[in-house]
């Protein structure tokens, strides 16, 4: 009962028979055409990666940007309060 509880999303979890069994299964239905399907796996999973890393990229530029933001505000409102630094070094 307690290795229910432990996947509560699936009834069991395949073993090493089971898996080569369905193994064998896609293999008899996919047969000619498994090739071009794990080619089709390749590209997208090469879509994917490259996705991911763009997204990474356009988080780091917003990052950037909003810092840059931050900082032009900062200095403009140490500007306006007078508070510039090269007031205060003299």
């Amino acid at each position: 009962m307690s290795e229910y509880l432990q996947y509560p999303g699936f009834g069991w979890t395949p073993g090493p028979v089971e898996i080569i069994v369905i193994l064998v299964i896609a293999l008899l239905i996919f047969g000619r055409r498994l090739p071009e399907i794990a080619r089709n796996i390749g590209k997208s999973l090469t879509e994917f990666k490259k996705g991911v890393h763009e997204a990474k990229d356009a988080k780091s530029d917003l990052e950037r940007d909003v810092k840059e933001f931050k900082d032009d505000i900062v200095n403009e409102a140490k500007d306006a309060a007078g508070l510039n630094e090269e007031d205060t070094t003299d």
